[in-house]
C-alpha cells in the first residue's frame, strides 16, 4: 500500500510515465540512473508497477493497462476485460442498476459494470488490493460510479443493491483451490448472498467445477475467449437449471437442450473439435446434433461426421488418414507427404506432442494436423487439416 501511495504522488506519476516502456533486460541500468534523482523506494515501486502493467496488457488492453495500478495477485486473478464487459452487459440487460461487487480485487469487474452505467460498491478485505481498486476507478474516470470499501465481504449489507457479484478467492498458499467450500468466502456463503439479491446475482467460479455442485436454482454458464476457457458463472434470477456455453468474441451462446449422449460411429470425413466451454458445459451432444455427427469414442469429446457443417462451437478438420497408433507408420506417412509443420492434438492419449515431434522429425514444405486419440476404445491416429468451407 505504501508503494501505491508513493506512485500516486505527482513525482510517482511522472516516474511511471518515464519507465512505462522499460525493457526488463535494461531494468538494472535504468534503476541505477533513476536512483541518482529519485528515492530508491520510489524507483523500485515504479519499475515494479511498469512490469505489472506490461503483463496486464493481455487482459486489459494497452490503453487501460497503461493507466491502471496492479498488485501481482491482481494481474494474475483479475477477470479479462472482454469477459467482464460481457457479464456487465448481461447484468444491464437484466435491468440491474446497482451491484455489490464482493471480493472485487483490483477492480476489473467493477470497471466493466460502471462502464455499463451500473453503480458499484466494490469490496475487498485486503488494504493494498482495495487501494488499487480505488486508484483504478479514479484513473479511468469512474470514481463517480464506483465506491470502494475495505471490509470483509461477509460483513457487508447488500440489501440496497439490485444485484450481487461474488468472485471468491480460489488460490491459497499451495496454489489453486479445487474444493468450492475451500474458496474464500466458501461457495455456500456466496450462494446464500446471491439468493438474497433482489433482481439478479452472478458468482464467478472455476471452470472445472463439478456439475453436481451447481445449485438447482442457478443457471450455469461456461465462458471462453478466443478459444480459451476463462471461467464458469452461476447466475441467479435468470433461468434456473439452464446450462450454456458462451464464446467470445461474439458473444455466441449454445444452450443445453438435454440431448442424450451421441452414438459412437466410425471416423467420417470430418472431425469436429468442440470449443473448451462447450466441453466444460457438457454440450458436446448439442454440437454433434448440429453437424449430424457422432463420437469417435464414448469417453472423448471429438465429433465425427461425413459432411462439413460449419459451426462457431467447434473447429472442423478434414481427415485424410485414419491409422492405428504406430509411430513408424506416422513417420513414414509424414515423410511421404513432405510434412514439416505438424500440429499435434490429443485426447485420451498419453503421448506428449513434443515427444511425438522429436520422434517423427517432420521435414518438408507442407503442414498437417495429427489427432492422437481413441476410436471405439482403440488408440488411433487421425491425420488431416483445417476444413475449408
Amino acid at each position: 500500500m505504501n508503494d501505491l501511495a508513493l506512485l500516486l504522488t505527482p513525482e510517482g506519476r511522472a516516474l511511471l510515465d518515464e519507465v512505462r516502456d522499460t525493457d526488463p533486460a535494461r531494468e538494472l541500468a535504468v534503476a541505477t540512473r533513476l536512483r541518482r534523482e529519485h528515492p530508491a523506494e520510489l524507483v523500485s515501486a515504479a519499475l515494479g508497477q511498469a512490469r505489472l502493467r506490461q503483463r496486464a496488457v493481455v487482459k486489459f488492453g494497452a490503453e487501460d493497462a497503461g493507466r491502471m495500478f496492479f498488485t501481482p495477485n491482481g494481474v494474475e486473478q483479475s477477470t479479462r476485460a472482454s469477459v467482464a464487459a460481457y457479464r456487465a452487459r448481461r447484468m444491464a440487460g437484466l435491468g440491474v442498476t446497482s451491484v455489490a461487487d464482493l471480493c472485487c480485487g483490483i477492480g476489473g469487474d467493477a470497471i466493466a459494470l460502471a462502464r455499463a452505467g451500473i453503480r458499484v460498491l466494490a469490496v475487498d478485505r485486503d488494504p493494498q488490493t482495495a487501494a488499487a481498486a480505488r486508484a483504478n476507478a479514479d484513473a479511468l474516470g469512474l470514481a463517480g460510479l464506483v465506491e470502494v470499501r475495505e471490509a470483509d465481504v461477509t460483513d457487508v449489507d447488500t440489501a440496497g443493491f439490485d444485484a450481487v457479484f461474488v468472485d471468491p478467492a480460489r488460490r491459497g498458499g499451495r496454489g489453486r483451490i479445487f474444493d468450492p467450500e475451500a474458496y474464500s468466502p466458501p461457495l455456500s456463503w456466496a450462494v446464500s448472498a446471491a439468493r438474497r439479491a433482489s433482481r439478479a446475482a452472478a458468482l464467478k467460479i472455476a471452470p472445472g467445477v463439478p456439475h453436481e455442485a451447481v445449485p438447482e436454482d442457478a443457471e450455469a454458464e461456461w465462458i471462453s475467449d478466443g478459444g480459451d476457457v476463462k471461467e464458469a458463472v452461476l447466475w441467479f434470477g435468470t433461468e434456473p437449471g439452464a446450462v450454456r456455453a458462451t464464446l467470445l468474441p461474439g458473444p455466441r451462446t449454445l444452450l443445453s437442450r438435454g440431448l442424450p449422449d451421441p452414438e459412437v460411429r466410425p471416423p467420417g470425413r470430418y472431425l469436429y473439435e468442440p470449443d473448451g466451454a462447450v466441453i466444460r458445459a457438457h454440450l458436446v451432444a448439442e454440437v454433434a446434433d448440429r453437424v449430424d455427427g457422432g463420437l469417435l469414442d464414448a469417453t472423448i469429446a471429438y465429433v465425427t461426421a461425413d459432411a462439413l457443417h460449419p459451426t462457431p462451437y467447434a473447429t472442423a478438420y478434414e481427415i485424410t488418414d485414419h491409422l492405428p497408433f504406430n509411430l513408424k507408420k506416422l513417420k513414414a506417412l509424414l515423410r511421404e507427404r513432405r510434412v514439416g509443420t505438424l500440429t499435434v492434438k490429443k485426447r485420451g492419449s498419453a503421448v506428449e506432442p513434443e515427444e511425438l515431434r522429436r520422434k517423427v522429425k517432420p521435414q518438408g514444405p507442407h503442414a498437417a494436423t495429427v489427432f492422437l486419440t481413441r476410436v471405439a476404445g482403440a488408440p488411433a491416429m487421425l491425420i488431416g487439416h483445417p476444413a475449408r468451407a
